[in-house]
């Protein structure tokens, strides 16, 4: 649409060039990657460089990503009774910090009575000490830590918890969905033992995600189960199409990372100091490490159902909390996490950037918050 500013890139983003022309080009080719003739060849080639890519990316080896059809779906692959690690026993329960996305919190296919939360600090930071308590004395666990958290951009402490779990037997999962392109993310420097991408939130198209493993992680089982692909992980033909243009828009997103963070940053810290223009402005998680480009913010007496329709009147794109909770009023689990009440959780207004927002979005979503800001807070 012109003339319309976009400021919800934690939900999800346009679709980059690259992206775009891998598509494209897939969408020619007829073999299925199964097959063996020429066709089939050709086709497993574009799936296999994908594979090579996002491995290269995240410090993998190719042959430890499973592609799936979603970072949902990768995350309850992830969640898998069972799994161990090169020399452990299996895993007997799980464990999730209380900010996770909704996908992790389901708990994959542990069953709830072997499901427990790990407390966060007021600053929606998971609290280490209560992740020692919890696995103190108890069986092996696979523990579920986000690297930054969709919602505030919180920056999660799992090199530190993945050397607290590791020393309780048990093994770290680490959704990077919104870590993928904004931040460095390798998998083996963090300590993690399994992660989960997604390609719709790097510029990829929608419906793609991978799981990614560490070198000896045994026990998974399969959440679809039929055919043979994704060696025996995940049942169903490849999307051939989605999987190339997620390799395409990884390679793309890695080549300017550094450029498009440090630029994400310095409009992200205009967007909250004019935010503050309208008294009482709270931002979330201000005083802890976070994405570069995500701002959760409120005011007393702001609704964001409120707010959001209110912007979007203005012709700037932004969502309240996660975007999985679109449409439900009920106050973000992650703010209610962090210790707030209801009516703050309520009043949450996420504002995400990416590397084509400009400093004159950032201007008219500023102009559009005072205007709003004057007319639905209470006096």
């Amino acid at each position: 649409m012109p003339n319309r500013v976009y400021l919800d890139w934690n939900a999800t983003t346009p679709l980059r060039p690259e992206a775009r022309a891998a598509m494209v080009a897939a969408f020619d080719l007829v073999g299925n990657p199964s097959s063996v003739h020429a066709e089939g060849r050709q086709a497993r080639r574009l799936v296999e460089d994908a594979r090579a890519t996002l491995a290269a990316a995240v410090g993998a080896q190719p042959r430890n990503i499973v592609f799936t059809s979603a970072g949902t779906e990768a995350n309850a692959l992830a969640l898998s009774p069972g799994l161990r690690g090169p020399s452990g026993g299996p895993v007997a329960w799980l464990l999730v910090s209380a900010v996770e996305h909704a996908s992790v919190l389901a708990g994959g296919r542990f069953p709830a009575d072997k499901i427990g939360l790990i407390e966060v600090t007021r600053s929606g930071v998971v609290d280490l000490d209560h992740l020692r308590a919890l696995l103190k004395d108890g069986p092996p666990a696979l523990v579920s830590i986000m690297a930054a958290n969709n919602e505030t951009g919180a920056l999660q402490p799992v090199t530190e918890a993945a050397s607290i779990v590791h020393d309780a037997g048990g093994l770290l999962h680490v959704d990077a969905i919104q870590a993928l392109g904004k931040i460095p993310f390798d998998i083996n420097s963090v300590g993690a033992d399994l992660a989960t991408l997604s390609a719709h939130k790097i510029g990829g198209p929608k419906g793609v995600g991978a799981l990614v493993m560490r070198e000896g992680i045994g026990g998974l089982e399969p959440v679809l189960r039929g055919g043979g692909q994704e060696q025996s992980r995940r049942a169903g033909t490849e999307n051939i199409a989605g999987i190339a243009a997620f390799g395409a828009a990884v390679k793309a997103a890695l080549q300017t990372l550094p450029e498009d963070a440090k630029r994400m940053a310095s409009l992200r810290d205009l967007l909250e100091n004019g935010l503050r223009d309208i008294p009482g402005t709270t931002v979330f998680a201000k005083d802890v490490g976070r994405l570069p480009n995500t701002v959760l913010f409120t005011a007393p007496g702001l609704k964001a159902e409120t707010a959001v329709i209110g912007f979007d009147l203005e012709g700037i794109a932004v969502s309240s909390g996660s975007a999985c909770s679109s449409g439900k009023v009920q106050p973000s689990h992650v703010l209610s996490a962090m210790g707030y009440d209801p009516g703050v959780a309520q009043g949450a207004v996420r504002l995400s950037l990416g590397w084509s927002t400009e400093p004159d979005g950032i201007n008219r979503a500023l102009e559009a918050w005072r205007k709003l800001g004057n007319t639905l807070l209470k006096a």
